[in-house]
């Protein structure tokens, strides 16, 4: 057992290391740069020998975005337990500003997440429930906020559902939660990540304003149509 043990962990120690690798090939080159016998020889394998550890590319690939979505999730779901003694509106904008503060921190892994495709690869369903999490970490404060208005306005109705609604629920669906509330979860998803992947990708450079300015405007808004 004990040399069983070893193994593993010999094993587990060498694709963390692989990985950190291939994130600073990210970093340096984008998704092409990627070389998995430029990673092997990094750390001290022969090619052929890191294919015991990763199948092939896209294996790789899959290890480093359920990484990162769970990096994602972890930092949402840690901005939410902190601001936890704080109202509902305060939370989901800490949740919203975790994410941004992620996505600036490791602009590399978010582009792999959510940016231009990386030719060829195509992410399995083992994904799913790891990039599910940081929309959960999304959904629970925009729930928690509208629950709020709802007992402080009960005049206050639901808007009937629409084809999207519909739709949404056959992607997410949980009878706890209203389909309009899923809705402006994706709408704040889609919304907020305008903003990031430009500012990730340097595109306001040349505007010269200070973007978490903007940052806060979208979420503003998005607060006012909960």
């Amino acid at each position: 057992m004990g040399t069983v043990d070893r193994r593993e962990r010999y094993r587990e120690q060498t694709r963390e290391e692989a990985k950190e690798v291939a994130l600073r090939q990210l970093a340096e080159s984008g998704p092409g740069g990627l070389s998995l016998n430029a990673i092997a020889r990094e750390i001290g394998l022969s090619g052929p020998a890191l294919y015991r550890y990763f199948a092939n590319r896209d294996a790789l690939l899959t290890a480093l975005v359920v990484d990162g979505f769970h990096a994602l999730g972890d930092a949402l779901e840690r901005a939410a337990a902190d601001a936890a003694a704080q109202a509902p509106e305060q939370r989901l904008r800490a949740v919203f500003r975790a994410w941004r503060s992620w996505a600036l921190a490791e602009p590399h892994w978010y582009q792999l997440l959510f940016g231009t495709p990386v030719p060829g690869y195509q992410a399995p369903e083992s994904t799913i429930d790891a990039a599910a999490r940081s929309f959960a970490a999304v959904l629970r404060p925009v729930r928690d906020v509208a629950a709020e208005r709802d007992r402080a306005d009960p005049t206050r109705t639901p808007p009937s559902p629409g084809q999207l609604d519909e739709q949404l629920a056959r992607w997410y669906a949980d009878p706890g939660v209203p389909p309009h509330l899923v809705r402006a979860t994706v709408i704040s998803w889609t919304r907020l990540h305008g903003v990031l992947s430009l500012e990730v990708q340097g595109s306001f450079g040349p505007m010269q304003f200070d973007t978490a300015l903007l940052f806060e405007s979208e979420v503003d808004a998005l607060l006012a149509a909960l």
